[in-house]
């Protein structure tokens, strides 16, 4: 009959489904239309380089700031880099200067002390905690004169004697421990603080005058060798 389709012993003769039917199956698609089924005939991804992955790790690390080998190192090995491709990775960033920790010990010394006015005691803590090896963080705390570090000491007292109040002796003790906790010896420190304190008030002057200087600061000394004796 016209307009009507022939009918087989299987049931109607239907055409095969054309693109857009509703029998025709689709690839599952995401949120903004890509498919998310894997292309079974896609051939797999090759596995990463171990030592292209190391180069990547470094770089993400030097580009927040520079970095010691040490600090590099430590990188690679929590994110499972062997040591034999770390040592290798490392060893040709020494040579074209990409790590270099003397000059990161230079910049490092400079930098904290102008910023933060850590002296040398200081400094030498976190230069070891970042891996420089002793004789290079030596040579790099070497171009800190104590004259520079004296002056920088006072300039501390100074600034915090704006704000501080109290009686002269609980000052005294508060501006010493400040300089103590940035790593300044005691005769450095109780100098700064007497001298800042004896041109600040009659009252300060009169206080600082009766300071031993020489005498609380071997008193200091003699405390923490015993400390690092006991320890």
């Amino acid at each position: 009959m016209a307009g009507r389709r022939a009918r087989t012993g299987r049931g109607w003769d239907a055409s095969p489904p054309r693109p857009g039917d509703a029998t025709t199956p689709r690839p599952r698609r995401g949120r903004r239309g890509g498919a998310t089924e894997a292309d079974p005939d896609a051939a797999p991804a090759p596995p990463r380089d171990e030592a292209e992955l190391a180069r990547e790790i470094c770089l993400r690390q030097l580009a927040v700031r520079p970095r010691t080998r040490a600090e590099l190192a430590g990188a690679l090995a929590r994110r499972g880099i062997s040591e034999e491709v770390a040592a290798q990775v490392l060893d040709r960033y020494d040579e074209v200067g990409i790590i270099d920790d003397a000059a990161f010990a230079r910049a490092w010394v400079s930098s904290r002390h102008a910023g933060r006015g850590l002296a040398r005691r200081a400094l030498a803590d976190e230069l070891r905690r970042r891996g420089v090896d002793g004789d290079t963080a030596s040579e790099a705390l070497g171009e800190l004169s104590e004259e520079t570090e004296a002056e920088t000491a006072r300039a501390l007292v100074d600034r915090k004697l704006r704000t501080v109040r109290g009686e002269p002796d609980a000052v005294f003790r508060r501006l010493v421990g400040m300089l103590a906790r940035k790593g300044y010896p005691p005769g450095v420190a109780i100098r700064a603080v007497k001298d800042a304190l004896a041109a600040q008030s009659a009252e300060a002057a009169e206080f600082a005058e009766q300071i031993d200087a020489d005498a609380l600061a071997e008193a200091e000394n003699e405390l923490e060798r015993d400390g690092r004796a006991g320890g």
